[in-house]
């Protein structure tokens, strides 16, 4: 009887793109702010989150963790090879202006800053005012 021999698999390791530009995306929620780094066709090369860095509860919606969370995904952007990045901000959280400058520390530099918050035009009728 004929013995049977293993062909070994040989495993290609995914070669990371280098991308000299990128699109840094913001959401800042009132619970929490998202940041996605995509590339200029709009493909999410990585992504942080006050949540994903460890923040639970309110302390997700604060300008700190929104800070963290910015800080991490530049961080990814580099190892990426991203150095120019457009800054499109969207929702009115308090992370806003804590995720732009944690991502102009980080020694990224931004080409465009777009505010792409939506406007209802009469839509859905918004949650009623907090009274505190």
């Amino acid at each position: 009887m004929a013995t049977r021999t293993r062909k070994t698999q040989t495993r290609r390791r995914k070669r990371q793109r280098k991308v000299p530009k990128g699109i840094v995306h913001i959401h800042a929620g009132l619970n929490n702010t998202i940041v996605t780094v995509t590339d200029l066709a709009g493909n999410a090369l990585c992504w942080s989150s006050a949540g994903a860095c460890g923040f639970k509860g309110a302390r997700k919606g604060t300008p700190f963790a929104a800070q963290v969370a910015s800080e991490r995904a530049a961080k990814q952007c580099f190892d990426k090879g991203i150095r120019k990045v457009a800054v499109f901000v969207q929702g009115p959280g308090t992370g806003r202006r804590a995720s732009i400058r944690a991502i102009y520390n980080a020694g990224l530099s931004i080409t465009l800053f777009r505010e792409v918050t939506g406007l209802a035009h009469n839509g859905c009728r918004p949650p009623k005012r907090r009274r505190l």
